[in-house]
């Protein structure tokens, strides 16, 4: 197929590179250029989101936030301004739910389809191919992109109707956070009690505490290994909706805002920019103790 990929960054470097490998012809379009893992790739790169439209059957985007998508599908030089009659728009990136929704009905009436595809696994799953899927968008589009989307995931689940993907994302990243939370209060006791934290992580692998929280963020927080990852700014984002959603519903999110507030400690250390693992330097300078670098 022609596929166009759009935003090349950690997440979306090695997603592109997966459909090229599969000999699908890409075009690509990042504002921070192309990224030297794809340098040598077989693919077309266009000066904008337009361009990509034009010449791509399918178009995915893999952007920041929100905003970043409504700019690239309907901004200057947007995907919008390119003939969308029998074209697909998969946007991979995690976004508000309720815009998602108004992205996909601006589409439709402009002759597209749309996929809301969010992902979970990280800069990890995305390098293995593993990523989690949650798609939301019509049936039969769906099963006619699910060969695309298994070359850059393994767990792929249709959730529902547009927006329903995106609703499982921030769902899926109260979680994650929450879980972040646990795993480093975990390891901190274990370490200021006097136990080797690496050692006693390994333990818990082998219980009912395991995770893959506890398998990928915990070695993170023994090393001392905070390069990200997911940022702990893109982190903040996608609680943000969580939150912003649950006033919304007059719904009680708690803990969740427990786990912002302990991001905003981070950011105010100048860590917007660490792993979303490092949420674990919080509770250590509350704690006025760090776990030791192994």
């Amino acid at each position: 197929m022609k596929i166009g990929f759009i935003g090349l960054g950690i997440m979306g470097a090695p997603m592109a590179g997966h459909l090229v490998n599969a000999g699908h012809a890409l075009f690509v379009h990042s504002r921070s250029g192309l990224p030297a893992s794809l340098a040598s790739q077989p693919l077309t790169v266009c000066d904008n989101a337009s361009q990509v439209a034009q010449q791509a059957e399918v178009i995915i985007t893999m952007l920041p936030d929100t905003a970043d998508v409504g700019e690239v599908l309907f901004g200057t030089n947007g995907v919008a301004e390119a003939e969308l009659a029998g074209k697909v728009i998969i946007d991979m990136s995690s976004i508000s739910p309720l815009e998602t929704k108004q992205y996909a009905s601006r589409i439709e009436k402009l002759g597209g389809y749309y996929l809301d595809a969010p992902v979970s696994g990280g800069e990890v799953g995305a390098k293995a191919a593993t990523l989690s899927i949650m798609v939301g968008g019509p049936q039969a589009v769906f099963e006619q992109l699910l060969p695309v989307l298994q070359l850059m995931g393994k767990n792929i689940t249709r959730v529902g109707e547009n927006g329903d993907g995106q609703t499982a994302k921030v769902a899926n990243q109260m979680i994650v956070a929450l879980t972040i939370e646990a795993v480093s209060e975990a390891l901190l006791f274990a370490a200021r009690a006097g136990a080797d934290p690496a050692k006693v992580r390994q333990a818990l692998l082998g219980g009912f505490a395991s995770s893959k929280i506890l398998e990928v963020h915990g070695e993170r927080m023994v090393k001392r290994a905070f390069d990200p990852g997911f940022r702990i700014s893109l982190h903040q984002k996608d609680l943000n909706l969580a939150l912003s959603s649950a006033q919304k519903m007059a719904l009680a999110l708690p803990a969740t805002a427990l786990a912002q507030q302990l991001f905003n400690s981070c950011v105010a250390q100048g860590g917007a920019g660490w792993d979303h693992s490092a949420m674990v330097r919080a509770l250590e300078q509350l704690s006025g103790f760090a776990i030791p670098a192994q």
